[in-house]
């Protein structure tokens, strides 16, 4: 395979971004876009430059042409349309979260071995280099024996309809905690002693802003904020016995700077020049497809369940769940 065809499955914001980091890249076709109205499928595809627009999800799983789906429906959509794709012989790059709950996530994976065709779920900081820096910075000792881990992560969401709905599985932790979970995950791993949480709730009966606390058995803990309706300022912080270091924007991992004992900056490491950083999930999918491989090894399924894990454990706490799981 030389270039990848790839089809984009919705027309939102997040499946524009895709696009145009699509159309930079010299190893993608950019193939065809599909969206449950035939209009709006040929205006994306018109504006973004993709070849082919389909007005239904399942013409676009029939095209054999696809080699490669980008799934940017509403999480609450996830599991149907991933399916539906496998059983039509479609590999696929699923948007984060990757299901409503676990049971989901290994449904979907377990079709997708059972079908021997890739599935991956684009959650864009595991496949950046910078994911590999910070496991390396720490690694080295330079912040000595990491202990504390924050994590901040909030947006201006509450004006966005699907956000809001239980009905879509809206509520900050699936769309915007994920990101704190997986920067903890990244960081010191998965295996957790026990988790904490409190959380204040929306009015429509999702998850307006919360804080989980994680704890680890060799003595680490990670405390992780989220929210929908206050501005963060995103950062990530590690604190060790001989110092810390700072992640700017653990939703993109901008910039990681290593203080020593007195506080005094010892390194600083820069992003790499990027399109838009989601180039580096779908260069993972082309090699994994390429390899014949049903999953990305910086994205294994084994670490999309454990986290969807974590999240179900947390709304279990609260009591928060979803209709669809109600049925």
């Amino acid at each position: 395979m030389q270039k990848i065809r790839v089809g984009v499955l919705s027309t939102g914001n997040i499946a524009a971004t895709m696009a145009k980091t699509l159309g930079c890249m010299e190893d993608v076709e950019m193939y065809a876009a599909a969206s449950r109205c035939l209009e709006k499928a040929e205006a994306f595809a018109e504006e973004y430059g993709f070849e082919k627009a389909y007005g239904t999800y399942e013409e676009m799983a029939a095209d054999e042409n696809v080699d490669l789906v980008y799934v940017a429906t509403p999480i609450s959509e996830h599991c149907a349309n991933v399916k539906m794709l496998l059983e039509n012989g479609r590999n696929v790059l699923c948007e984060k979260a990757f299901a409503v709950n676990a049971r989901e996530a290994r449904e979907m994976t377990e079709l997708a071995k059972e079908k021997g065709l890739l599935l991956a779920e684009a959650m864009w900081v595991r496949y950046m280099p910078m994911a590999k820096t910070l496991q390396e910075i720490i690694s080295s000792g330079a912040i000595g024996r990491p202990y504390t881990l924050t994590a901040n992560l909030g947006y201006l969401l509450e004006s966005i309809p699907r956000m809001m709905k239980p009905e879509l599985a809206g509520g900050a932790l699936l769309d915007v905690g994920v990101y704190t979970m997986t920067f903890a995950s990244i960081a010191f791993g998965d295996d957790i002693s026990s988790i904490d949480t409190s959380v204040i709730m929306t009015d429509t009966g999702v998850d307006a802003q919360s804080s989980v606390t994680l704890s680890y058995p060799d003595g680490k803990m990670s405390v992780l904020n989220s929210s929908l309706r206050a501005l963060s300022d995103r950062q990530g912080i590690i604190y060790g016995t001989k110092g810390f270091l700072v992640v700017e924007n653990i939703n993109n991992f901008e910039s990681i700077t290593v203080y020593n004992e007195n506080r005094e900056v010892t390194a600083r490491y820069e992003q790499p020049r990027q399109i838009s950083g989601y180039e580096y999930e779908v260069r993972a999918c082309k090699k994994a497809i390429e390899e014949g491989l049903c999953e990305c090894p910086d994205m294994p399924h084994s670490e999309t369940i454990r986290i969807m894990e974590q999240m179900d454990a947390v709304r279990e706490k609260w009591g928060l769940h979803y209709p669809m799981e109600k049925k």
